[in-house]
């Protein structure tokens, strides 16, 4: 029998700082040229394992570990980085904070210059890789000029040079767009069966990874291991929304219509799931859904006149943009890494300066207003709360944007302390933001700018990383600002659930204009768009389509019946 390449047996680790362990008591093998996805809620335990499989535990990341962790022979606690290193190439969730070379090729032959290798030696290598991962016409660019998928590629040959057989990825689909992070998905396959690796895969997007067979998924929770399994065996089970995970949206759809897992096989493949008289059942259900009247906002709040912008006069951005969002919408503003998403919310809150063109909000222009001013109306939250934040106490950072304008101190207590109930922290004023999970600290940044009270507000990729109960409070909460009161809400992402589930209008951004502005169904249900846009077909289109099922409409009354149960 084989012997595992990866084996923990009764495996725990507590970091210094902490009172408990991260890990408890693990067992789990790992063997030559399986694929591996290991999912879990925030907390769970599973960036730590990953560090304890690349050396950085307990190398960098001290503390008392209990009993063993071997790595293609080498016992972690008595190896060093360097040693597993020849083992373990990890590709990190952003690849910037991995790149050391100014060019690709640079970037590629890093570690072999290090190794003293000689010039035809690291030609060949490079070559050779060059060629596995489609990176010839890249090889004298900088690595930061490159779109996501194109830096994960770089990433990827990086650390595949050095003849790493097995391969790390830290959440590989947080930065990519939908196109890309289906791309990539797919290389990751070939290159587990050309290149002979073993991989083992971090991520919350399930859905998105199992586009390609994975031999195991396990699932911790607690610093535990509580499921380790076939796909297919614990998608049968439902565990995922029990453990804070998102199931694929084909396996809620048939949940909703009535579809019993257990008559179902494939369930972790839409390609080869067989299900008795599921055309029929998806048509009765179909069928029995009313589409409620969509809600008309019509009240205009910024309208955005032939605006162009490029950092170069040769190269715009942002070429002739016109578009009109209205008071009291929810809006996703989507498109492929680089199309100028990001750039148009710095133009809308003044971080930048249109070449031409006119930004009005509420009948007034912007172009004479300050980021500051600008700032009172509008608000930009970042993706990183840890961006964003100042100061030590949750109060004393709510606070400090009334501070700097100069309100009077009862008036200030009186509105930070309204505003933390409306958030939810108002438990929490006084704790250290030290203190706060990553959705805490989110909600703080948006406290900060909710107290100005401002009639907009964007929001980049305000679920990154995010597990599905962190996921689902950060939404619900925005929901119920935009609902109550009536805040205009644009939320900038690459997840087209997010999009789906909670945003009624969807902007997509190409080649520097607007390439469609309709409900979110109808643009993931358009395949040009789709396509010209770098987004992905759903689940829940495919679905439709192998069930003779018009996917727009199956879409829409799928979206409306997961809003009314949540």
């Amino acid at each position: 029998m084989t012997a595992p390449l990866i084996s923990f047996k009764d495996f725990s680790f507590q970091y210094n700082s902490q009172t408990e362990p991260t890990l408890r008591h693990l067992n789990l093998d790992i063997y030559p040229g399986e694929k591996v996805l290991i999912a879990g809620p925030s907390g769970s335990g599973k960036s730590t394992l990953g560090r304890c499989l690349n050396g950085l535990i307990p190398q960098s990341y001290p503390g008392k570990l209990t009993g063993q962790a071997v790595i293609n022979g080498h016992d972690i606690s008595h190896s060093s980085i360097f040693e597993l290193s020849m083992d373990v190439g990890t590709v990190l969730q952003d690849p910037d904070s991995q790149f050391v070379g100014l060019t690709v090729v640079e970037d590629m032959a890093f570690s072999l210059e290090n190794d003293q290798q000689t010039q035809p030696a690291m030609q060949q290598a490079t070559a050779k890789w060059a060629q596995t991962l489609d990176l010839n016409q890249l090889l004298t660019h900088r690595p930061q000029e490159l779109s996501g998928g194109q830096k994960q590629r770089v990433s990827m040959a990086g650390v595949l040079i050095d003849n790493s057989k097995i391969l790390l990825f830290d959440e590989p689909l947080a930065s990519l767009d939908p196109a890309s992070g289906k791309a990539s998905m797919a290389l990751i396959d070939q290159l587990t069966h050309t290149e002979d690796l073993t991989v083992v895969i971090i991520e919350h997007r399930i859905e998105d990874v199992l586009q390609q067979p994975i031999d195991r998924l396990i699932v911790m929770q607690d610093g535990a291991i509580v499921a380790n399994d076939r796909p297919e065996t614990i998608l049968r089970q439902s565990l995922m929304a029990q453990l804070g995970l998102r199931e694929p949206l084909y396996l809620s759809a048939l949940k909703l219509a009535g579809v019993d897992l257990d008559d179902c096989t494939h369930l972790d493949s839409l390609a080869a799931l067989t299900v008795p008289n599921l055309t029929t059942t998806l048509q009765q259900w179909t069928a029995g859904v009313t589409l409620n009247t969509p809600t008309v906002h019509a009240d205009p709040l910024l309208q955005i006149t032939d605006l162009n912008f490029g950092y170069s006069p040769d190269k715009p951005i942002i070429k002739d943009l016109s578009v009109t969002l209205n008071r009291g919408e929810m809006i996703s503003l989507v498109g492929q890494n680089g199309t100028g998403k990001s750039t148009l919310s710095n133009l809308i809150t003044g971080f930048l300066t249109p070449q031409s063109g006119a930004l009005t909000f509420n009948g007034k222009s912007l172009a004479d207003q300050s980021v500051k001013e600008r700032a009172d109306h509008i608000g930009y939250i970042l993706q990183d709360p840890n961006q964003m934040l100042s100061k030590t106490l949750i109060y004393d950072e709510v606070a400090a944007g009334l501070t700097l304008r100069g309100v009077a101190a009862d008036e200030i207590e009186e509105r930070v302390l309204a505003t933390l109930k409306v958030c939810g922290l108002y438990e929490f004023r006084h704790w250290p933001i030290s203190a706060l999970s990553f959705g805490q600290k989110k909600r703080v940044t948006i406290a900060a700018i909710l107290v100005l009270r401002p009639e907009m507000i964007i929001l980049d990729e305000p679920t990154a990383g995010q597990d599905l109960q962190h996921y689902t409070e950060m939404m619900n909460f925005l929901t119920q600002l935009n609902r109550d009161q009536a805040i205009t809400i644009m939320l900038i992402t690459h997840d087209m659930h997010l999009m789906l589930e909670y945003t009624d209008r969807t902007i997509v951004l190409g080649g520097g204009n607007i390439l469609m502005d309709a409900a979110p169904a109808d643009v993931l249900t358009n395949e040009t768009i789709i396509d010209q846009a770098s987004l992905a077909k759903t689940s829940l289109y495919t679905l439709a389509e192998q069930h003779q099922l018009n996917p727009t409409e199956f879409v829409a009354k799928f979206v409306q019946a997961e809003r009314e149960a949540r």
